[in-house]
């Protein structure tokens, strides 16, 4: 099964929550197999300033981005390099509602002329597990909100996390999917194709939802949503 198997997770920290306009400040991959667990973590120079309130939220600051982060582009090719080396061998990347993340990389390889996840991999990015999706998938009718801290509590997987770092994000989003799996055997049992049909439909129902609520919302797809 998919989750005997190795897992890459994966969380960015950003200069705002635009996925077309904002840019990555912090990125994490972590490789889990077995017991073994690498993590990777990367500091860009986003190339424009970080918002007081996004520095509030990851701690990231402009001047410490500018004098000890990467130039943007040396970090998105190697983390684009990663994840479709990983990908590219039908091995799950995990994140965290992933449609923003791998939108934001996807929109940041494009302003820095570099190949996008799409290109790299043949069109499809696949496969991803986003354990927000998957709760929703899973246990749908469950009140309650469904951030990253509320579904670690939830699943009773915490370990002190302070979150909002990118790596402990990662560590704890690899948790939850983990006890998902163990909590709903059939979760477990499904084919990663069946797994990517599961979250395309949860996705699809969350978004009905919003623009019940909200008519005229923007519309999120999932993996990645392509202007």
């Amino acid at each position: 099964m998919w989750i005997d198997g190795p897992l890459l997770g994966f969380d960015t920290e950003t200069t705002g929550v635009d996925v077309k306009r904002d840019r990555i400040v912090t990125a994490s991959l972590v490789y889990q197999e077995g017991p073994d667990t690498t993590c990777h973590s990367w500091l860009a120079d986003p190339g424009i300033p970080i918002p007081e309130a996004a520095s509030r939220i990851h701690g990231i600051t402009t001047e410490q981005a500018r004098h000890e982060g990467r130039p943007a582009a040396e970090v998105l090719e190697e983390v684009a390099q990663m994840l479709t080396t990983h990908m590219s061998q039908g091995l799950p990347a995990v994140a965290f509602n992933a449609s923003y993340d791998f939108t934001l990389l996807e929109q940041e390889l494009k302003r820095h002329g570099l190949a996008t996840l799409r290109e790299r991999l043949g069109g499809t990015v696949f496969p991803i597990l986003d354990p927000y999706l998957l709760d929703r998938y899973v246990d749908r009718y469950r009140r309650g909100k469904r951030r990253l801290e509320n579904l670690v509590d939830h699943y009773g997987v915490g370990q002190n996390d302070g979150f909002h770092d990118a790596e402990t994000d990662v560590l704890a989003t690899l948790r939850v999917l983990r006890a998902q799996a163990q909590r709903f055997p059939r979760m477990a049992s499904m084919s990663l194709e069946e797994l990517d049909g599961a979250q395309r439909e949860a996705n699809s129902e969350f978004q009905a939802f919003i623009h019940r609520r909200r008519p005229g919302a923007y519309s999120t797809a999932w993996p990645i949503t392509v202007d």
